[in-house]
């Protein structure tokens, strides 16, 4: 059953590329923007999570903390990262059990082992407040959901 607004999100830990944990019932009472993203070292992605993390203040501005997951080990993030000059923006990592988070969320490619890319905005409560998936080769625009909080 496709993930929609007023969901819960399911219960999570997920760590960083910096291998921090994220467990998303520490963000109770904050707003939380998961950006889903395929597969790290892939163009689209990169421009994604390159547009997120440039983008990064502007959403803690409006009091949402930005996040981007996908399916990736925690030493390929690190890497990407590092290589795609990833500053602010933790790039969380849904790798083992393999994307759990993602399947939990409905939010999994089962023919192609990954997650959907995919905009997920959390209220406070730890519902879904806006949501919208996207096709593969399609970049995620974030003006449409900065223009939505304002």
């Amino acid at each position: 059953m496709a993930l929609k607004v007023g969901d819960k999100i399911p219960e999570f830990e997920l760590r960083d590329h910096n291998d921090k944990p994220h467990k998303i019932s520490d963000y109770k009472g904050k707003k939380v923007l998961l950006s889903l993203h395929p597969f790290a070292f892939t163009p689209v992605c990169k421009n994604q999570m390159q547009e997120l993390d440039k983008k990064y203040d502007t959403f803690k501005e409006l009091g949402v903390v930005p996040l981007g997951l996908s399916i990736d080990h925690q030493p390929a993030k690190a890497a990407w990262a590092e290589a795609i000059g990833i500053k602010k923006l933790p790039l969380l990592t849904d790798f083992w059990p393999h994307g759990k988070v993602s399947q939990d969320m409905d939010l999994f490619l089962d023919d192609m082992g990954t997650s959907a890319r995919a905009n997920v905005l959390i209220d406070e409560e730890g519902k879904v407040e806006w949501i919208k998936t996207y096709e593969l080769s399609e970049q995620p625009d974030f003006d449409e959901i900065i223009d939505y909080l304002k």
